[in-house]
């Protein structure tokens, strides 16, 4: 039996600790949402925007794509049958607004480092005390994001003293505001790690804090950011990451990518620092076949290009407005192909920086899933049919690696919120606890018991039938 999956983050957003608030991810999905009112206010243009597959297929025409989105509103069933290529653009679209008005950031990152800056130390130490004052208010009144925590700057010896200073002064305000409970998937953020002392010596301060203050043991989770070579190989030339992860004796949850300080470090110029350098690549390659096993959650890299106007003062030019709207689009549609490519080398979650990044990351997710679906829950369907029948006729089944592929694109797409448990048991006659309890094996297993339920039901509904039928029979005889 495998571990129950548990809901898991697609994004982290990064937002500079001197800006945050208890309301922020409010905040930043109300700015998502009047930036897509404005520049994509239907699901045609917001197919455009991203570059959704199949989005020139679709009516350029407002009065043709009201009515159309009518037509898919009233049948839904329907429009998947007949015009997928509409209802697959017009569900994401719909899932991707209903995301950003009900739950915008799954998880946050409060930020002391590069989305912070260097500052003068009283300032610092305002913004760490308020800062945690701000988390503690929404851990309190129930609004905390599921997943959230802060980054200090580095323990190398230039900023280790400014890093720990951070750290103790948060976590003491965040103690003095809430007691004894920590929010769940609470972390430490630790940039720019070198060796794996680092990591060590902020897992030691953080079981001595615990300690300290009564908190249960692990209450507070590690987050290690694999952006230097020295993170990736050792001294000897040994791949570092897994010294890593047991260097945070058991309190590592999770490891991001930082791409750009990543390629900068090995001496790539400006203009070919990328996501799909080949560096990066290997880099996250390494990652996911050390990491991965060991259930570490992964994140990759930051889209730079943000959707944003780049004109914004006065009236503005038709010139201008246009430009302002390809900004936009240039920006949606870079980061919906980055989370995108990110989903197909295994990474499920990745950075945002921008409010207006958010309708991208949650349309690539949804169109990620979603399009696929149907083919996949008909592979996985045919999959349990040829188990069954090999089972049943004593037959050897050697497909299930295969298989249990299929189940990890039913699992991850829960896990992201792509599809919900109804939506599973539609596509492949398991719930969503079985989905994540089981491996192939068992749910082929499964299978084989309901089938044989359901033979053993229909023989016995067929017997009561035919006593019936031979009931009337001798009645109505004269």
């Amino acid at each position: 039996m495998t571990a129950n999956l548990l809901r898991t983050p697609v994004h982290v957003v990064y937002g500079g600790a001197d800006r945050y608030s208890a309301d922020t991810p409010r905040k930043l999905g109300d700015i998502a949402l009047k930036t897509l009112h404005a520049y994509a206010p239907n699901f045609a243009d917001f197919a455009r925007a991203i570059g959704l597959p199949g989005n020139e297929k679709l009516p350029t025409d407002p009065d043709c794509i009201t009515k159309l989105d009518r037509q898919i509103g009233r049948s839904q069933t329907k429009a998947r049958e007949e015009q997928f290529t509409a209802w697959y653009a017009w569900t994401v679209y719909r899932k991707s607004i209903a995301k950003l008005e009900q739950n915008p950031v799954e998880d946050f990152r409060i930020d002391f480092e590069d989305g912070y800056g260097f500052r003068p130390d009283e300032e610092e130490d305002i913004d760490a005390i308020r800062a945690a004052s701000e988390l503690a208010s929404a851990f309190k009144n129930e609004t905390i994001t599921p997943f959230c925590g802060f980054r200090i700057k580095s323990l190398a010896p230039e900023t280790r003293k400014r890093g720990l200073r951070t750290l103790e002064l948060f976590l003491t305000s965040f103690v003095d505001n809430c007691g004894e409970t920590f929010p769940e998937n609470f972390v430490v953020t630790l940039p720019k790690i070198t060796d794996k002392k680092q990591v060590r010596d902020l897992c030691d301060r953080l079981k001595k804090f615990e300690k300290k203050n009564k908190l249960s043991a692990g209450s507070i989770g590690v987050e290690l950011m694999i952006e230097t070579p020295q993170a990736i190989f050792d001294r000897s030339g040994n791949i570092a990451l897994r010294s890593l992860v047991d260097a945070a004796k058991g309190r590592c949850t999770s490891a991001h990518f930082g791409a750009f300080d990543y390629t900068s470090a090995l001496g790539i110029v400006s203009t070919q620092q990328h996501l799909d350098h080949p560096s990066c690549d290997l880099a996250r390659q390494l990652m996911l076949a050390n990491l991965a096993p060991l259930g570490i959650r992964l994140s990759d890299s930051v889209t730079t290009r943000l959707p944003v106007t780049i004109n914004r003062k006065g009236r503005l030019t038709k010139t201008q407005h246009r430009e302002n709207h390809d900004s936009i689009y240039d920006g949606l549609g870079e980061h919906f192909a980055n989370v995108t490519r990110s989903m197909q080398n295994g990474f499920y979650q990745s950075w945002d920086l921008h409010p207006n990044q958010l309708p991208a990351r949650f349309a690539a997710v949804y169109a990620f899933f979603i399009e696929a679906a149907d083919s996949m829950s008909h592979r996985l369907n045919e999959n349990f049919a040829l188990s069954t029948k090999a089972t049943l006729t004593g037959n050897a089944f050697d497909d299930a690696a295969s298989a249990e592929g299929m189940l990890n694109f039913f699992r991850k797409g829960l896990g992201c919120g792509a599809f919900d448990g109804k939506e599973i048991k539609k596509m492949i006659a398991f719930s969503a606890d079985e989905l994540s309890s089981f491996s192939f094996a068992e749910l082929a297993q499964l299978h084989v018991q309901k089938e044989k339920g359901g033979i053993a039901a229909a023989r016995s509904e067929f017997k009561t039938l035919k006593f019936e039928i031979r009931n009337l029979r001798s009645e109505t005889k004269p």
